[in-house]
């Protein structure tokens, strides 16, 4: 079997696939993330993700490599990683009694042959009705500054929702194992 790679320096992606249990190194693309003029929020995540993994080829030209991508999408606009307090409460109150789609994207390369499988997971999330003071508490004790959509779902950002629509319920934290598994078998790699 070849060896994972994950094309990712995100402590949730690394979290995520050590559910997997199976041996992996992590390392971090170096690649340009920015939108493409016009480009539309599944073209991005598809594009991204790949890119991510092809980063690696290189460094690792006999592995398995895993990249993924994820934008939140809310009427039209990505919201993208908020920096900091401010933004994120801009991002929250944007949000607050809405419904906001996440895209997360999925590649499989194997760096041997080239073959490479992309997929998006997509993951729609109702938000509640937020006030200021509610926003206020949770940025302060989740400081979720380097989350896309301002949260972490996996912590206390789940106060935030009134319900998750999701094939896969690790997408929203950022890989969708369920499909990652699936790839995985098809490309012979057996995890049990």
């Amino acid at each position: 079997m070849h060896k994972l790679v994950l094309a990712s320096s995100s402590v949730y992606r690394k979290s995520l696939l050590e559910r997997l249990r199976q041996p992996f190194e992590a390392v971090a693309p170096d690649i340009d993330e920015q939108r493409l003029h016009g480009e539309s929020p599944e073209a991005m995540v598809r594009r991204l993700s790949e890119a991510k993994a092809r980063a690696l080829t290189d460094r690792f030209p006999s592995h398995l490599i895993i990249g993924s991508d994820q934008v939140a999408v809310l009427d039209q606009t990505i919201l993208t990683k908020p920096g900091d307090f401010e933004g994120a409460t801009k991002q929250l109150r944007a949000q607050s009694g809405k419904r906001v789609l996440f895209l997360t994207g999925l590649a499989l390369l194997n760096s041997q042959s080239g073959d490479c499988t992309v997929d998006i997971v997509p993951t729609e999330v109702e938000f509640k009705t937020l006030d200021d003071e509610e926003i206020c508490a949770y940025l302060n004790r989740d400081e979720p500054y380097n989350c896309a959509g301002s949260f972490r779902s996996e912590g206390l950002g789940i106060c935030l929702f009134d319900a998750i629509h999701s094939t896969d319920p690790s997408a929203l934290i950022g890989l969708p194992l369920i499909r990652l598994c699936q790839m995985l078998r098809t490309n012979n790699y057996n995890l049990l």
